[in-house]
């Protein structure tokens, strides 16, 4: 199995426009979850704690091997919602692992 972590620091720096990020980021996401086949599990979840030092929304996905990964990596979904996320991002870091 391929875990795949991404995790974002938003543009919005208060916490109302925080919050309205985290709905458009994970509205565009979550739905993922159901319409990309190569896609085991998705969360995605917003930071809870040290909003100073943490970043402030994770995803958390699950394939069967890295080419599942790839393959939702270029899925016309995954791009579309992917172009939403940007809307909203300043700053994107990520790790993908073998478990």
């Amino acid at each position: 199995m391929i875990k795949h972590i991404v995790t974002w620091k938003l543009k919005a720096t208060d916490e109302a426009g925080k919050a309205a990020a985290y709905t458009a980021v994970a509205g565009a996401l979550m739905p993922l979850a159901s319409s990309v086949p190569s896609l085991v599990s998705l969360t995605v979840a917003r930071n809870g704690a040290y909003p100073d030092t943490n970043w402030d929304i994770v995803l958390i996905g699950e394939y069967a091997t890295f080419d599942d990964l790839e393959a939702y990596q270029v899925h016309p979904e995954h791009q579309a919602a992917a172009a939403i996320v940007r809307e909203h991002v300043a700053e994107r870091a990520s790790i993908d692992f073998e478990f």
